[in-house]
């Protein structure tokens, strides 16, 4: 029987390891694919299942008539396009009780995410107090979730020192509501505030610092209240 010179045997091996190799990388790429289309499938998903809810059809109109007010102060309002409603969003009030959006059906909400370690949060935070004072009541307030989640007694101490007195203390130490709004492509850093109707809907977010006290944050808020 023949031998097989041993750099013949050498050769069909390595073409068998590249075909093989071949194949992993393409099974690779196609799995890949399907993962990205996936996404893209969920995603429009999310965003159709938005568009058609019938609750939050009033929201488009509000969102367009707010684009109006968006201007000065709070010039970087976004006005929702295709509101949704936000009613699971949940949190923990001062005495560590869960709450959710729902908690304020009927009420306008401006939702702020803040974190100790977040400068411009901490900037922002007296005026969001401000505007709490001045235009909260039964019809509107400012919830500021904490989202430190490390020591929970240090957003409490801080809001405390710096004399925050109107707005009431919500916390979310897992960071859940970060995540929950990220996932929907609501949230990519803070602060990031999202201004809410009395059915849940999202009418406009501000990524970033915003002066809420000032006379253009105040006629912004005047006008989502409207009835």
């Amino acid at each position: 029987m023949p031998q097989v010179p041993p750099t013949m045997t050498s050769q069909v091996a390595s073409r068998g390891y590249a075909k093989r190799r071949l194949a992993v990388i393409l099974a690779g790429g196609v799995a890949g694919l399907v993962v990205g289309l996936a996404g893209v499938y969920g995603i429009a998903m999310l965003t159709r299942n938005a568009a058609v809810d019938s609750t939050c059809k009033p929201a488009v109109e509000t969102a367009k008539k707010l684009g109006d007010f968006a201007r000065g102060e709070v010039a970087a309002l976004k006005p929702a396009v295709s509101p949704r409603r936000w009613l699971d969003l949940s949190f923990y009030d001062a005495g560590g009780q869960t709450k959710t959006l729902a908690d304020w059906h009927g009420r306008t909400v401006l939702l702020n995410i803040w974190a100790t370690w977040c400068v411009p949060c901490r900037k922002e935070m007296p005026a969001l107090d401000a505007l709490q004072k001045k235009l909260g009541g039964p019809d509107f307030e400012v919830i500021a979730v904490n989202t430190d989640t490390r020591d929970p007694a240090r957003p409490k101490a801080w809001l405390k020192d710096v004399g925050i007195a109107e707005l009431a203390f919500y916390a979310d130490p897992s960071n859940k509501i970060f995540q929950d709004l990220k996932v929907a492509g609501k949230i990519h850093g803070l602060p990031t505030t999202l201004l809410i109707d009395g059915t849940g809907c999202d009418l406009g977010l501000v990524e970033g610092p915003a002066e809420w006290a000032s006379p253009d944050a105040i006629r912004l808020i005047s006008a989502a209240l409207q009835k």
